[in-house]
């Protein structure tokens, strides 16, 4: 990276000491540092005191392997040269400079791309707000952003190469539950924290005590969405309809279900789809004759849009209950003027006009040209969340302490942002054993009117 500081020891650098000049040679392991030059100029102070000036080679060649050494003076007592050198190298500007990488492995192609598009905006807009601030502790934040194209197979190679190659603090992502319980393992292995920010199936921080999220569970946001439009839409009986195939979408099933045995709402008919489906006027029909009042809709966007236009041509106007995957903005374009009377609950939403939630809409829009959604939200929030740990941490260089530090420091973060106010609480594994960290906070439920989400109580 051309004007990144670099670090080395004078072993690495010097590889002799002639009378009247120093020889140099870089440690080739390190491909940031070629093309870089030394240059060596005596102090104003002694005639053994060194004063070393690094300049950077903008465009270096590949193979440029030599340090030149720009200006040579006598020195009458090199191996002051050298301690002067190594002072330099380990107190020096080089030393400060460190970026803080973090890694971002989110669905930016293919079906789940709506949601990590926004992920990853909300994302870039905290870390620019944040780095022009003075960053963390005098460090910036820089993201290493991998496309994990919402596949499993294609999450655990991006997770591998974050951890592994990349050498990241901590990762973000993925996108879905279902890529996130084949990567998070990996994760955990590694020691590394990995921070969802829209995984919200059962499980996921069951995996272990590396895995966080800021993304409230269905387990949280369903029963309390079903309570608040069976009372204000009047609901008797609803039918079901959900992906039998996707981790979230099924966990999104046994909560609905769940929620509306605890209400003792009856259901008139329950109805599957497969993820990449495209016509379900079959069980459309099936629903419509059932005479349910609603629909309970567990699905991504990619099916439940067509869900709900194909419903409405249908002449079957209920209202439709959806989960977190129907919290998008980008159902306004993909269900377009079909898109009313749809429930959804999430601790965050457009007309929450709190401070925090104000000037992140207002920056993000900006920004971006357009709205953010809950997804945008979570990911600026987490950012933060992530920030105010790693202030809490001294980094050292040593990867595997930083990393340790980064785990100890998140669990006691508190913070007020776009979401409102925020903190974990700890999940358990299947055994019952402390495990990960999940999200507290209240949701908020609101229902679409007008290419709008409106707040309903």
């Amino acid at each position: 990276m051309s004007g990144e500081s670099i670090a080395c020891g004078a072993p690495d650098v010097l590889k002799g000491v002639e009378d009247g000049g120093l020889e140099g040679i870089w440690n080739y392991d390190d491909p940031r540092t070629v093309g870089v030059n030394l240059g060596i100029a005596r102090g104003e102070h002694t005639g053994s005191f060194v004063t070393p000036l690094i300049k950077y080679a903008p465009s270096p060649l590949p193979d440029q392997k030599e340090l030149s050494i720009m200006r040579r003076f006598p020195l009458k007592n090199s191996l002051l040269a050298v301690a002067a050198f190594a002072a330099f190298t380990a107190f020096g500007p080089a030393a400060q400079a460190a970026d803080l990488k973090i890694g971002v492995a989110e669905a930016l192609s293919g079906g789940a791309a709506q949601y990590g598009t926004a992920i990853r905006n909300g994302f870039e807009l905290a870390v620019a707000e944040i780095n022009a601030a003075g960053g963390i502790n005098g460090n910036k934040i820089e993201l290493v952003i991998a496309d994990e194209q919402g596949k499993k197979e294609e999450a655990i190679n991006v997770f591998k190469k974050l951890i592994f190659q990349d050498k990241v603090l901590m990762v973000f992502g993925p996108t879905l539950s279902n890529s996130a319980q084949a990567a998070d393992p990996i994760a955990q292995a590694a020691k590394t924290v990995a921070f969802g920010t829209s995984n919200t199936a059962d499980g996921i921080t069951s995996i272990g005590d590396h895995i966080f999220r800021n993304s409230v569970t269905e387990a949280d946001v369903l029963p309390e969405t079903i309570k608040t439009a069976v009372k204000n839409a009047g609901i008797k009986k609803v039918a079901v309809l959900y992906g039998n195939d996707d981790v979230f979408t099924k966990s999104g099933y046994d909560n609905f279900k769940k929620a509306l045995d605890d209400l003792k709402i009856p259901v008139t008919t329950t109805e599957t789809f497969a993820k990449g489906d495209v016509d379900f006027k079959a069980q459309l029909t099936k629903i419509k004759a059932s005479g349910a009042d609603a629909i309970v809709l567990s699905a991504l966007l990619a099916e439940g849009a067509p869900i709900m236009v194909q419903a409405r041509q249908l002449g079957l106007n209920v209202p439709i209950i959806g989960g977190n995957g129907m919290n998008s903005v980008k159902i306004f374009e993909l269900a377009k003027g079909q898109s009313d009377n749809l429930y959804v609950g999430s601790p965050w939403s457009s007309s929450n006009a709190t401070p925090e939630n104000t000037k992140f809409i207002k920056a993000y829009t900006e920004k971006f040209k357009m709205a953010p959604d809950q997804f945008a939200a979570q990911a600026y929030d987490a950012m933060y969340i992530a920030a105010q740990a790693l202030k809490n941490v001294k980094v050292s260089g040593d990867l595997a302490a930083d990393r340790a530090a980064v785990r100890e420091a998140l669990p006691s973060v508190k913070h007020t942002g776009a979401t409102g106010a925020f903190q974990f609480r700890r999940a358990n594994d299947k055994s019952g054993k402390p495990a990960g960290y999940d999200a507290q906070q209240l949701p908020i439920v609101s229902v679409t009117k007008g290419s709008e989400f409106v707040i309903t109580k």
